[in-house]
């Protein structure tokens, strides 16, 4: 990998961890069509992929950052100062909860899937089109059916819980995080924004946790000149994760998640098209 392909493949996770399309999906389907997926260690690609996620993670930072210091300042306040109950809390402290708690699933089933997660299957381009088509279904039908009352000030704790759920499901290649957790807010009827800002708030924890774990475990096989592509992709996410929040938020203020359905659905057809007929897969 050179650094121009690094920057490139920064750049695309930036821009597809935070629309609801899969930054797995299209950060593997570049780096088999690049030749940079080693089929013998499959699990280097799955810590290149987590740790880029960093990036990403300074953008959330970024965006929110005001979100973020109110958040921790007041669960502190609330919870280690003045000990106040969970239901008499403000909106920022219950926040933290709901980030906690939502953030929950994720870790207890990917640690408990850590090897099927990193093995041959998760870069499977059939397994990919698959679920880029069934989450582009459900979140069609999320859209259809959600009632879009709910602000994030209104989400509750049982919310929080179920939307951490479906961000499990995300570990599934071509889920999508934000595809998942925008698609279960909307069924629980938040608005398009709230669901997508709750959503990027709770990848914090898990994006933090894996990227770290991933980045701890990929020492053992990186060079210098590695470190330094990481490092090149890890800025190219940052930035362009950051531009994609901006646009996305903005988006959904005036417009429904259907351009998303739609491309999905046609991404998925495509790849399942080049595998039947070009053996491509």
């Amino acid at each position: 990998m050179g650094i121009f392909e690094a920057v490139f493949l920064g750049i695309l996770q930036g821009l597809t961890e935070f629309l609801p399309i899969s930054s797995t999906a299209h950060l593997t389907i570049a780096g088999k069509w690049m030749g940079l997926v080693d089929p013998n260690h499959p699990e280097h690609w799955t810590a290149f992929i987590a740790v880029i996620q960093l990036g990403t993670l300074l953008a959330v930072l970024l965006y929110f950052f005001r979100d973020v210091v109110e958040i921790i300042i007041a669960f502190i306040g609330e919870n280690l100062v003045s000990r106040t109950r969970i239901r008499n809390q403000s909106t920022q402290a219950k926040l933290g909860w709901f980030v906690i708690v939502g953030s929950v699933p994720v870790a207890v089933i990917g640690l408990a899937f850590k090897k099927a997660i990193e093995g041959h299957l998760t870069k499977d381009l059939s397994v990919i089109a698959v679920m880029l088509i069934v989450m582009g279904i459900i979140l069609g039908i999320a859209e259809l059916t959600g009632r879009f009352r709910k602000d994030i000030s209104r989400i509750s704790l049982s919310d929080a819980l179920l939307v951490g759920c479906a961000q499990a499901c995300a570990l599934i290649p071509g889920a999508s995080r934000s595809g998942t957790t925008i698609s279960a807010g909307l069924f629980l009827g938040m608005t398009r924004e709230s669901a997508a800002r709750f959503s990027f708030l709770l990848s914090m924890p898990a994006v933090f946790a894996s990227g770290l774990l991933e980045f701890k475990e990929s020492l053992g096989f990186m060079g210098s000149q590695d470190v330094v592509l990481l490092c090149a992709a890890t800025a190219a996410s940052a930035i362009s994760g950051f531009a994609a929040i901006a646009f996305l938020l903005k988006f959904l203020r005036t417009h429904t998640t259907f351009l998303f359905v739609t491309y999905r659905i046609a991404l998925g057809a495509f790849l399942i098209f080049l595998g039947k007929y070009f053996n491509l897969l």
